[in-house]
């Protein structure tokens, strides 16, 4: 199935999501927050409009086509979500809406499992707002009688934004916080995710209906990712530095990744969508990095 998807915030997810969608014969629009880009993106091919969640967009029932199918991937400000506080008239005109949120919203399961029928109780601020996010959005597709998926997602990576590039600048750092995992993904596999939702029929108006976990198959400490990809840049492995001494250095948004541990399960993905991870881990994102790192610029 394609159609016409209009995405809010076509930054590093989103512009992924919008490259993805028009590859496979999507028409793409969505929203920037600069007319520098707006210019960039319009050259690839993709209809962009300024947005930057102070005020609403001016944009016709063209904008979103018929059925309309809407995307967000903007964190929600301290006014809550910036796409339904400003834009819900045209959100009430789609037929699919996509969220993409947080696995925060689980809270911290020192080092355990969780899935999507684990209760969300998140404890962190920015975490408890994106599950005020998420139900702003099963508000609206209850008003719109659209179907809405939501999209968890643990750390982001990808080219340009990894592990790799912190080792190259002398910034990573191998903490030893026993017990402490993380989960994470590769952007490349959100945007393959999100485009195999939107290619399945959709349950319209169910709310709680539709959420996916998007994770890769092995969580794992930060440290062993860095030395993994010292190994790949022939870098020398820096030490483990323990917790205790490198807490105070660290500035309170940094440990506040640090104060929750889980494993995020995938299952759903894969028995639902029929989602096949490009990268089941880091090993295999990290690989595919450095190697398109060592091509010569087209």
């Amino acid at each position: 199935m394609t159609g016409r998807l209009f995405i809010f915030g076509l930054g590093f997810s989103g512009l992924e999501i919008a490259r993805l969608a028009k590859a496979q014969g999507w028409a793409v629009a969505g929203t920037c927050t600069t007319a520098d880009k707006a210019v960039r993106l319009r050259a690839e091919g993709i209809e962009a409009h300024l947005f930057d969640g102070t005020q609403g967009l001016d944009l016709d029932e063209a904008a979103i086509g018929a059925p309309g199918h809407v995307l967000c991937t903007i964190a929600p400000g301290t006014t809550g979500d910036p796409a339904v506080a400003r834009c819900a008239r045209l959100l009430r005109r789609a037929r699919w809406l996509g969220y993409l949120s947080t696995t925060g919203v689980y809270g911290d399961h020192d080092g355990g499992w969780v899935d999507e029928e684990t209760p969300a109780r998140p404890s962190l601020p920015r975490s408890i707002a994106r599950l005020d996010a998420e139900r702003a959005w099963q508000a609206i597709a209850l008003e719109a009688g659209a179907a809405l998926d939501i999209f968890r997602l643990p750390g982001i990576y990808g080219p340009g934004r990894s592990t790799l590039d912190q080792v190259r600048a002398g910034t990573a750092r191998r903490i030893d916080k026993p017990g402490q995992v993380f989960s994470r993904i590769h952007v490349a596999d959100i945007a393959g995710t999100v485009l195999a939702a939107l290619g399945r029929p959709h349950e319209v108006g169910v709310q709680g209906a539709g959420i996916y976990n998007v994770a890769d198959d092995l969580p794992a400490p930060t440290s062993e990712v860095v030395a993994f990809a010292c190994e790949l840049l022939g870098k020398p492995v820096p030490p483990l530095i323990p917790w205790e001494e490198v807490e105070p250095t660290l500035s309170a948004m940094a440990r506040s990744f640090y104060a929750e541990s889980r494993r995020v399960r995938n299952d759903r993905i894969k028995q639902e969508l029929g989602v096949t991870l490009r990268y089941p881990t880091y090993r295999e994102g990290l690989r595919a990095i450095a190697l398109e790192d060592l091509r010569p610029p087209r």
